[in-house]
């Protein structure tokens, strides 16, 4: 499967709103519907939207799926790593299951039935990222923080005082991505129109408080490959009976031959605002979706489906993106001699 991975910097803080709502949280994770809704507000601002909803949402095999946004430092990617997996067993020296992000190459080692050295790690209770005992202490890749601002009447007699939580990213880190095609015809279609989408996005800022400047990032660096080799390289074919983990949200399409009986997964409910002129700020409807680091079983590669979740009544339909971006990984993992 042709597909690009995405590394952003961010120039500033960033605002994810997590999905409570609450104004003083804010969660780790840009999460792929949210990543879609954002391309789809840049492809409307590029003359490209209804196209765009053509061959994705209104397609029964979207041309572009999202992976989520997860954390980076210079050459290391994280990622929510495999339920099925994760946590290793119990360490006295190091507490695993603090880790809600953990290197590429450590989801490698365990998948081969390798154990993990306890000396070699610790959690980063900060940003929740297992990282080199050979760190220096204090080190982080990103943390929350949060920013008071006051709202002022022209008049200067009214003040309203607010705060809201964002997260600040270390130097050299950032969030990273993959947009993966169907085949090579839809990349030569959407693959330069992604891009553009994605550099007027870092411009312009994802996520909340776009209007304060939050959001953007430096110019986008993008890496072409093909899945899964551009993220697990030399990995071979999963031998045995084999699982997807999956690295998006994922809301099952009828066609999908799911078994939800095995597995390891769980489920998170999105919502959120509507950003149009139709009605700015109204509700979208609630969807419970397998969240990121699941492993579902299934009888070919889950494909997802994109919902319609306009409040009722509202002038066109609003989708949230659904679709599966995951990687076929062994639904059991050898046992190391």
């Amino acid at each position: 499967m042709p597909a690009v991975l995405i590394r952003l910097r961010p120039t500033g803080p960033w605002r994810v709103g997590p999905d409570s709502g609450d104004r003083d949280r804010v969660d780790r994770v840009y999460h792929s519907d949210a990543l879609y809704s954002a391309v789809c507000a840049a492809m409307a601002r590029l003359g490209a939207l209804e196209e765009w909803l053509d061959a994705t949402a209104r397609s029964p095999q979207p041309a572009v799926r999202f992976s989520s946004c997860f954390p980076f430092h210079q050459d290391t990617v994280y990622v929510v790593p495999p339920r099925h997996i994760w946590p290793p067993v119990a360490s006295s020296k190091v507490r695993w299951k603090g880790a809600r992000f953990v290197p590429l190459k450590v989801v490698e080692t365990l998948l081969a039935g390798k154990p993990l050295s306890e000396d070699a790690w610790v959690v980063d209770g900060e940003s929740e990222c297992l990282m080199p005992s050979s760190a220096p202490p204090g080190s982080t890749l990103f943390r929350a923080s949060v920013r008071s601002s006051a709202a002022m009447d022209r008049a200067g007699e009214g003040v309203a005082p607010h705060s809201v939580a964002c997260v600040e990213f270390a130097a050299g880190c950032g969030v990273w991505f993959v947009a993966a095609f169907a085949d090579d015809a839809a990349q030569e279609v959407w693959g330069e129109r992604v891009r553009a989408a994605i550099r007027l996005l870092a411009d312009s800022g994802f996520g909340g408080e776009r209007s304060r400047g939050w959001g953007r990032a430096e110019m986008p660096a993008f890496t072409d490959g093909a899945l899964p080799d551009l993220l697990m390289r030399g990995s071979g074919e999963p031998q045995g009976e084999t699982a997807y983990w999956m690295l998006s949200l994922f809301h099952a399409s009828e066609a999908d031959g799911v078994d939800w009986e095995r597995g390891n997964y769980a489920l998170a409910t999105r919502s959120g605002r509507i950003e149009s002129a139709a009605g700015w700020g109204e509700q979208k409807k609630s969807t419970r979706m397998v969240a990121e680091g699941s492993v579902v079983v299934a009888t070919a590669e889950p494909q997802g489906s994109a919902s319609d979740v306009a409040p009722e009544g509202f002038p066109h339909p609003v989708y949230r993106a659904g679709f599966a971006l995951s990687l076929r990984v062994p639904l059991k993992v050898p046992v190391a001699s």
